[in-house]
């Protein structure tokens, strides 16, 4: 009988250490990146019998439709589906409430916040907004618009669902949208937002050891106690595609692109800016497919560089090119401010405007070189030849005929001239040269 508890007793352990449990980690802004990769990463979990899916989560918010794929995953998993808020000082601000409370199981780490979940749109202005229960007193009266009341209803209902399906704190998810409620790990537990606190990953497997957890069809026991840990890393090309579809990184990418395009305009057969423009371009086109974009920004910034170009053959005194630099800047500052549908902005001091200050100085540059080429007088082409000497090869009478650099043209001169003498051209006529008596200036052909 004693040989059998031994075994037993041995066998358990290993049990336990048989299980795989798989993470991922997810820092930084939400978007279509993110959603592939956490489904990809619960779509491997599964298919490799893994135990249980660990998303280590810091961010300050995402995109919605983002968002509602990563939920729709993280609500449809065969595995459990634990996010844990870490490291100290992470935050689950906006997309990350609602991805937080979609898990199975909802850790944070000490030091962490989760909350603030309220969707911004700027429309016009036509509803009131409601103040809180009890918080009359405080109502701003700012004027809200009916798209910011029908985009933060659907917002409400959309975290109601999932915290009344994962049994958590309903009340406090509404508030968490309608008037961006944030809390600390400790006051999240304590309202039922999250299920556990732990320090990292290690002890969130300890404590998390025994749980039950609904799966949907069937519940299942939580057995991480001692699981072996493998992590499943972002591709390449998901690391790629996650910085290319970087708000700023595309703003980068689109200024940068059409500077490139422009100089290889101006300056024809450099070839290596064509080729990096037209690139960059692409790159930034393909983002825009996956990011929401203003279209207003996209106008303001072709139009911008309309006008600083416009400014080379217009003669406004830089009003024009100021102007441009305006627009351009504008532009590119809204190109991505679409808050009903993001809450991850461009950063402007730190992004765009070292960036619009860098487009508007080369375009400047590139207009100035344009500018003075087109102020001197042309050496090439018929223009060229206007002021040039040729010598009479016959008698002009006032038509003859001229030699001028080893060719023979048709000419008609002012008043008549001998054969041999010096004639200066003063226009050309298809291939008629008009000409007139030289003088003694001593010009030079």
């Amino acid at each position: 009988m004693a040989r059998w508890i031994a075994l037993l007793l041995i066998a358990l352990p290993l049990r336990a250490s048989a299980e795989t449990v798989y993470w991922i980690e997810i820092d930084g802004p939400i978007g279509k990146p993110a959603a592939d990769y956490i489904e990809r990463a619960v779509d491997t979990a599964s298919e490799s019998a893994g135990h249980a899916l660990v998303i280590k989560l810091d961010t300050p918010g995402g995109t919605v439709v983002a968002t509602k794929d990563i939920v729709g995953t993280l609500l449809n998993a065969e595995i459990p589906i634990i996010v844990f808020v870490a490291p100290r000082g992470a935050y689950a601000a906006s997309a990350g409430t609602f991805i937080t409370m979609a898990a199975h199981v909802a850790a944070m780490a000490p030091g962490t916040s989760i909350g603030a979940a309220h969707p911004v749109y700027e429309g016009q202005p036509l509803l009131p907004r409601t103040p809180p229960e009890g918080k009359e007193e405080e109502q701003d009266n700012q004027p809200r618009s009916i798209i910011d009341e029908k985009m933060e209803n659907m917002m409400v209902a959309f975290i109601e669902s999932i915290a009344e399906e994962r049994e958590r704190n309903v009340e406090w998810a509404i508030e968490a949208v309608r008037n961006s409620v944030a809390v600390t790990q400790k006051e999240a537990i304590e309202l039922g937002v999250i299920d556990v606190i732990a320090v990292d990953l290690d002890e969130l497997l300890d404590v998390i050891d025994g749980r039950r957890v609904d799966l949907g069809r069937e519940w299942t026991t939580l057995a991480t106690r001692g699981a072996a840990v493998e992590q499943i890393e972002m591709e390449q090309w998901e690391q790629i595609y996650s910085f290319i579809t970087s708000p700023a990184v595309v703003a980068l990418l689109f200024l940068g692109g059409l500077l490139l395009l422009y100089i290889e305009f101006q300056m024809p057969g450099l070839i290596v800016p064509g080729v990096l423009g037209f690139v960059s371009l692409v790159l930034a086109g393909f983002a825009m497919q996956v990011l929401p974009f203003d279209t207003l920004g996209l106008l303001l910034i072709m139009a911008g560089i309309g006008l600083m170009i416009a400014e080379i053959f217009v003669p406004s005194f830089g009003v024009l090119f100021v102007l441009g630099v305006l627009s351009l800047g504008v532009g590119a500052y809204v190109l991505f401010d679409v808050p009903e549908l993001t809450d991850i902005p461009v950063q402007f001091f730190s992004t765009l405007l070292p960036t619009v200050l860098v487009f508007s100085g080369g375009v400047a540059l590139i207009a100035l070189v344009v500018a003075r080429s087109l102020s001197r007088p042309q050496f090439a082409g018929n223009e060229g030849m206007v002021g040039k000497l040729a010598a009479a090869d016959s008698e002009l009478n006032p038509a003859g005929r001229v030699f001028f650099e080893g060719e023979y043209w048709n000419a008609e001169a002012t008043g008549q001239i001998a054969q041999g003498d010096r004639v200066r051209i003063i226009e050309v006529d298809s291939l008629l040269l008009r000409v007139e008596r030289a003088g003694d200036e001593g010009e030079q052909s």
